[in-house]
């Protein structure tokens, strides 16, 4: 098995040179990097890295704690984590914290035991105890897609603008004559959910609208609770003749329940969504929808995660990213090419 030193003597340099390519602890000429990347082609070379991270204090390894298994969503948000820590050269480890608080706590504590050099974290809703232990043992720590009011100025922060997308629903309803717009809101406790119900509201408020509490319903983030949350909607004197669901498995229950009633969408009511996602499209209607770059959202928690890690005292900041919306025809739009308006909703 080549060494090191196999390939210093290939590549015409120091160990020492070798080291600073491997483990970016000091500038390297241009051409003297790579040589040494060549010879370790050459020679197959394959660091050791537990040797490496007994030397650096660092494993180059990042450790992402969301529930990508229980909720669609961050599926997206992992595969640009994953590829933009790859092309920096650090592995991913990945736990499910199942939107549980104590869980949350349990698999953070066994990330940062795999001493991991930072953690990327989508907080639960009630996020105390993880909080406490990140501040704790001083984890790098960047929260993802949803934000923690009490965490600055301690952590960094990136998500998708919320608000302001949600209202550009709600008049785009508007704007097609209806009057009562329902929301099938997030897990109470969330700030997704906090922030678009606030869109919501401004939406209403914009196209001259009251609001009525009983519009707003909550399926907890998920599709059985969205299914039972939309009947409860159905059932109502005046049931609302559109409705704006804050997730994409919030959007799957919701049609479970009209379809259900027999209603037709939107014929019978109108359907907007915020999540666009990969069958949104196929659906017939095709779904109107906001779409969040999910990829880039994970991708720019990683680049701000280790921006956190070569300058660990620099103020923490907040990131948020453009949605697009997603024209298609569950709004009751007549059919035309899809296409997506991007920053026109935030």
């Amino acid at each position: 098995m080549p060494t090191m030193a196999d390939v210093a003597r290939s590549a015409g340099v120091s160990v020492a040179t070798v080291s600073h390519v491997l483990n970016d602890t000091r500038p390297v000429l241009p051409h003297t990097r790579q040589a040494v990347l060549d010879a370790i082609d050459r020679l197959g070379y394959t660091p050791n890295t537990l040797a490496r991270s007994l030397v650096t204090a660092r494993t180059r390894s990042i450790g992402l704690a969301v529930s990508a298994i229980s909720n669609p969503y961050f599926t997206e948000i992992l595969q640009g984590v994953e590829a933009a820590a790859l092309e920096q050269g650090y592995s991913l480890l990945i736990a499910d914290p199942h939107d549980d608080p104590e869980h949350e706590r349990k698999v953070v504590q066994l990330l940062h035991e795999r001493r991991v050099d930072g953690m990327i974290v989508a907080p639960s809703a009630d996020p105390r105890d993880l909080l406490a232990y990140l501040r704790r043992h001083q984890v790098p720590t960047v929260f993802l897609d949803r934000l923690v009011d009490e965490a600055a100025p301690h952590f960094d922060q990136v998500c998708a603008e919320s608000a302001a997308p949600t209202a550009r629903l709600v008049t785009h309803l508007a704007d097609l004559g209806h009057r009562r717009i329902a929301l099938v809101a997030g897990r109470p406790g969330l700030s997704t959910t906090g922030e678009r119900i606030t869109g919501y509201r401004h939406g209403l408020a914009h196209a001259g609208l009251p609001y009525d509490e009983r519009l707003v319903v909550h399926g907890d983030s998920e599709s059985a609770g969205a299914e039972r949350a939309t009947a409860a909607l159905l059932s109502l004197a005046a049931p609302p003749t559109a409705l704006v669901t804050a997730n994409n498995a919030m959007t799957i229950g919701a049609l479970r329940a009209l379809r259900d009633r027999g209603l037709s969408v939107p014929d019978d009511i109108a359907l907007c969504c915020f999540d666009d996602f990969a069958w949104a499209d196929l659906f017939s209607p095709r779904l109107t929808a906001v779409a969040q770059p999910s990829k880039e959202i994970g991708a720019q928690a990683v680049r701000v995660l280790l921006d956190r890690l070569a300058t660990p005292d620099r103020p923490s900041r907040t990131v948020r990213l453009d949605c697009a919306f997603v024209h298609r025809t569950s709004c009751g739009c007549p059919e035309q090419h899809p296409k997506s308006e991007r920053g026109t909703a935030s």
